[in-house]
Order: structure tokens, then sequence, then C-alpha cells
């Protein structure tokens, strides 16, 4: 099972501009590539105007989340350590879209589950994404994540057009990176050719078979945040 290290910057306090265009691809390419281990990196930027989710309406996205993907906990460490290369991140003058921005950063294991017509990661190419994050904490964590586990995922696999479907657990993990160390209990994604695809799929009947299944979750607290986010994956 690899690790997946997540970096987010939140929203802005003003009215933002286009974040999707204003977040430098190849200067975190360039970061990336230095990173001893890693294997992928995925890049997260809010879907202009958003997308319609009959349930649900989160708010402001995030202006950027970055998914790094080790298959080792030791390398993911390595670029949080002193002088590691995720450091690069808080730098200003490299990566101004995210001057004035608290980097939330978390270490979770993932796991991945098949669907219909999975599609291969293009260097470079979009996708749409669901990101979704549950803060916690449940009552029961192993009575949670085993129900979660056993009927969630079989039901995302339903969606119209789903490619890819990943789900986060927490593990615990070191480092000295500044910002705000986040304790999700879990996340997931969702992903899609497109945003008119995730539209589709979140106005199909199976987002309602989810929302019956959401009600039957054991206990748990928190806030359950949903942002669709355009995604621009670039593999090492």
């Amino acid at each position: 099972m690899d690790v997946c290290l997540f970096l987010i910057a939140p929203p802005r306090a003003s009215s933002p501009p286009d974040d999707a265009a204003a977040i430098d691809h190849a200067a975190i390419t360039d970061v990336a590539a230095t990173m001893a281990g890693l294997r992928r990196v995925v890049v997260h930027t809010p879907v202009p105007g958003g997308t319609r989710d009959p349930y649900l309406h989160d708010g402001a996205p995030p202006r950027c989340a970055l998914q790094f993907y080790f298959d080792d906990l030791n390398k993911l460490e390595d670029v949080l350590r002193d002088g590691g290369a995720a450091h690069a991140f808080t730098d200003a003058a490299r990566f101004p879209a995210l001057a004035g921005a608290t980097l939330t950063h978390q270490a979770m294991a993932v796991r991945r589950f098949p669907t219909p017509e999975p599609a291969p990661h293009e260097n470079g190419g979009s996708r749409c994404t669901y990101l979704v994050s549950y803060e916690g904490p449940a009552d029961d964590f192993n009575a949670w994540l085993a129900h979660y586990l056993d009927h969630h995922p079989p039901i995302m696999g339903r969606f119209p057009g789903i490619r890819e479907i990943e789900i986060y657990t927490r593990v615990d993990y070191r480092g000295t990176l500044p910002g705000r160390r986040s304790n999700a209990m879990q996340r997931n994604k969702v992903v899609f050719d497109s945003p008119q695809a995730l539209q589709h799929a979140l106005a199909s009947p199976v987002r309602q078979t989810m929302r019956e299944d959401f009600q039957h979750f054991p206990p748990f607290g928190g806030e359950t945040l949903h942002f669709p986010m355009l995604s621009v994956s670039q593999a090492f």
C-alpha cells in the first residue's frame, strides 16, 4: 500500500482570481522532480463556477490541493524534514499564488477501488475530481471504516463515467514543514473526465443511493467537505 502527502492551501479571504491559471504547474513539477521516491503528483485547482450537488454545498474550495504519491513512508517523510523539498511551497517568491496561505499537510495510506472503465493517468492531462474529507472523529473508527470501505466504494463504482476511486486513511508521520498538520480521519476522491461528467454523475440516481447509505454510517462528528476540482497529473 502506498502513501500520499496532501498539501492544501485554504480558500482566499477575498474574491479569488482564476486559480487554475494562477497555479504554476511547471514550478510544482520542478519541485516534485527533486523528491526521491516520488511516483506521481496531482495538482487540484477549483472548477470555475463549481458543480451542483443536489445535497451539498460546502462553500469556497481550497485555492489549491497537491497530492504526492510515494510507495515508502520514509521517502515521504524525507520531503518534510528540515531542508526537504516540500518546504519550497512556503516560498512566496517561487509560488506567488500560495502567498499568504497557511498550508495544511497530512500523510495518508492509499486504498484504490476498481471502476468499470478506468482510464490511465496521462501526464499533463486534465480531469475532474470530487475531493472529499471527513474530519471526524467517529465514535468507533473501526466500525466507521468497516462500513465505509465495505459499502460506499461499490456504490461509487456505479457512477456513470467514473474513472478512479481512492480512499485515504491517516497515518502517523514526522516532519518540520510549517503550517497546520491536518488530522482528517478519512479522505476520498472520485475522478471523471470533465466537470460536465462529474455533474452528470451527481445528477444520477447513484447519488441518491449514496445519500441513503450515508444515513446508515456509524456515528461521527466534524465537517464533511466536498469540492469539485480540476486535476492535472504527472508521473515520475
